[in-house]
């Protein structure tokens, strides 16, 4: 699976889902973690599972710019119609340019194509800027889960997925007769 978007500047970005245990995914996993080290002084200690984020109980994407791994995203059922977001990651120098919200949109669709009516995360306070991103995308408080249920700066969110249809405007699509097989998405307009 692959999607492809714009960034606001114009740079085209290719979603591509890998295997969370894939070296690119966990080179990705890696930056992630030592972006938590920086801001919190520690990894993160929720413990994951690699075959969670297999299709179709869970995906991993890596956000790719020329090639080059630049962001990933990823999901994971937390149970009946509810899945949680994991390991969202936007490399410096493609920050503040839209990436986030792509990567976002788009695990968002999948858990919905999925059949998850629902997504939860949770983020932290000295994570301004993927809490401005949730709120602008609709997240809302929701009750606190998992290894950080108490943790005085832990920040839980969640949100109602709308419902995809098979026949929807709004999901990424592979026409191969007419597209030579590129994929073509509505998701990054």
């Amino acid at each position: 699976m692959g999607l492809e978007g714009v960034l606001r500047d114009g740079v085209a970005v290719r979603l591509r889902a890998l295997p969370y245990d894939d070296p690119v995914a966990q080179d990705l996993v890696e930056q992630v973690q030592q972006e938590y080290v920086a801001r919190y002084g520690g990894r993160d200690e929720a413990v994951v599972d690699p075959a969670e984020f297999l299709p179709p109980q869970g995906l991993f994407l890596a956000a790719e710019v020329d090639g080059e791994p630049v962001g990933s995203g990823a999901w994971r059922a937390m149970g009946a119609g509810l899945a949680e977001i994991k390991r969202l990651y936007v490399a410096p120098g493609y920050r503040r340019r839209g990436l986030g919200q792509l990567i976002v949109d788009a695990l968002e669709r999948t858990a919905a194509q999925a059949g998850y009516r629902s997504v939860v995360l949770n983020s932290g306070a000295r994570q301004p800027e993927a809490l401005r991103l949730y709120e602008q995308l609709g997240y809302g408080p929701v009750t606190p889960y998992g290894v950080y249920a108490c943790a005085p700066d832990a920040v839980f969110l969640g949100k109602d997925l709308p419902a995809v249809t098979p026949c929807s405007s709004d999901r990424a699509s592979v026409d191969e007769s007419s597209s030579n097989g590129r994929e073509e998405s509505t998701w990054a307009s």
